[in-house]
């Protein structure tokens, strides 16, 4: 007779199971800026709380650019783990970067970067 996977191995709960793989270790993210240089961040994921709390902090709740701005502030960080910015710099940020700079990095710091693939267009199609 046969044992069932259950049997041999003690039982994890699902909670714990989705903490241990969630693996919320910052990683290098590297974005390239307007002029040519690559601008250097490390970032955990995001999680829902980190949102909630950027979301709080923002007058108008549908105003996404202005809560991506927030998480970027708070996430974006230097290889000793220390803020590259700080909430003081969020109008400082919004006046005077370009707008498609803020949007490579606010996607940076929420994860799109991973999940956006540039798909080269093929005019034969």
């Amino acid at each position: 007779m046969t044992s069932s996977p259950r049997s041999t191995r003690s039982p994890l709960r699902a909670i714990d199971r989705l903490k241990k793989a969630a693996n919320l270790e910052s990683t290098k993210k590297e974005v390239e800026l307007t002029d040519g240089t690559v601008f250097e961040m490390w970032v955990s994921p995001l999680t829902m709380a980190e949102r909630e709390r950027a979301q709080a902090a923002i007058k108008n709740k549908d105003d996404m650019n202005a809560m991506g701005l927030r998480l970027f502030i708070q996430k974006a960080l230097d290889e000793n783990g220390r803020r590259r910015f700080s909430a003081g710099q969020y109008d400082e940020l919004k006046n005077d970067v370009d707008d498609a700079t803020l949007q490579k990095l606010i996607l940076a710091v929420i994860g799109g970067d991973d999940e956006i693939e540039e798909e080269e267009i093929d005019p034969k199609d």
